[in-house]
């Protein structure tokens, strides 16, 4: 059986039904999109939906996400939940409504960005980069608090440290502070399309579970509309957005002239293309897992984080958040 693998569209067209086949089509192309083989699609460019390809979609069970120009994630068309426990559902919330539950969730959440970007940090001090006042300090943040907005407190501390950090590794590119309505700079740009495309990755892997994607633990519920995408998403931005901007920033992949600007930066058609590469490759790249004992790829760490979340909720295996160990 062949594994199924995200769409990216990054030219400007129509997706729509003929018969049983679904096509994408612009001025230079009709192509046939093979549904089968499709775990989800993203919109990168201006894409028109028609409404008899949306019902098939939504019928196969493939969630649409759009972005605008500037790489921000701005909606998705979510199919009808396809795997329903309202078992599940009921701890979820009964988790989100107890203050004690949501706090260890929320503070496990924060411990393993704070591990995974520490990782990060040391990985640039063996290879000589001037990082250790950023590590002491990101080390001393104590992930506590009485709430939530405590712990949310605790690791803005941490990211505004680490991005601050970047200045000591990235080359071509200056981080004076992250600011992304809209992004004041290139790297900003960066940082916000990278996230865009990680948070649209978790909210897939969260459809293939019994989770309600709204009912999050870190950020508010009402923040988003699928917040738990962004409690899930930020675990994992230091182990795929980050090391995939250090890539293409680091090995000249991407330049400051592959961006454009008006009232913020965005990276021009091409540009995207070219960081697309990079991350697709990382998404599918596959690790050794500790527990597991087997391969699986970045991307499927995200559904095991989803997956160990519903074994806490429902009281078979207190959750522990992932930490990168390589």
């Amino acid at each position: 059986m062949c594994m199924k693998k995200p769409l990216y569209l990054t030219q400007e067209g129509i997706i729509k039904r003929e018969s049983n086949t679904i096509y994408f089509v612009n001025k230079e192309m009709n192509r046939a999109l093979p549904i089968e083989n499709i775990s989800e699609i993203n919109c990168l460019a201006r894409i028109t939906l028609r409404s008899g390809a949306a019902y098939y979609l939504m019928n196969a069970g493939i969630p649409v996400h759009f972005f605008n120009k500037y790489g921000f994630y701005v909606g998705t068309l979510y199919p009808r939940a396809q795997l329903n426990s309202g078992l599940v559902i009921v701890k979820q919330v009964e988790h989100y409504l107890s203050h004690e539950k949501r706090m260890y969730i929320a503070k496990e959440m924060v411990e393993g960005i704070k591990h995974n970007i520490l990782k990060n940090l040391k990985y640039y001090r063996k290879r000589g980069k001037d990082v250790d006042k950023y590590i002491e300090k990101i080390e001393d943040v104590e992930i506590g608090g009485r709430t939530i907005p405590d712990i949310m407190n605790r690791e803005a501390q941490i990211w505004i440290t680490y991005y601050k950090s970047f200045n000591s590794f990235l080359r071509g590119f200056k981080m004076v502070r992250r600011e992304y309505h809209p992004p004041s700079d290139e790297l900003n740009a960066l940082i916000s399309y990278g996230n865009s495309l990680l948070y649209t990755a978790a909210l897939t892997e969260i459809y293939n579970t019994y989770l309600h994607p709204s009912i999050s633990y870190l950020h508010e519920p009402s923040e988003r509309r699928f917040s738990l995408a962004l409690d899930i998403a930020d675990i994992f931005k230091p182990v795929i957005v980050e090391r995939v901007i250090f890539t293409v920033v680091n090995n000249g992949i991407i330049k400051k002239s592959d961006f454009e600007k008006d009232i913020g930066y965005y990276l021009k058609p091409s540009a995207k293309k070219k960081f697309l590469e990079v991350y697709d490759e990382k998404m599918r790249t596959t690790i050794m897992h500790r527990q597991l004992h087997r391969k699986v790829s970045y991307r499927r760490l995200l559904r095991l984080e989803a997956y160990k979340l519903v074994k806490h909720v429902i009281g078979d295996k207190k959750y522990e958040s992932f930490r990168m160990w390589w």
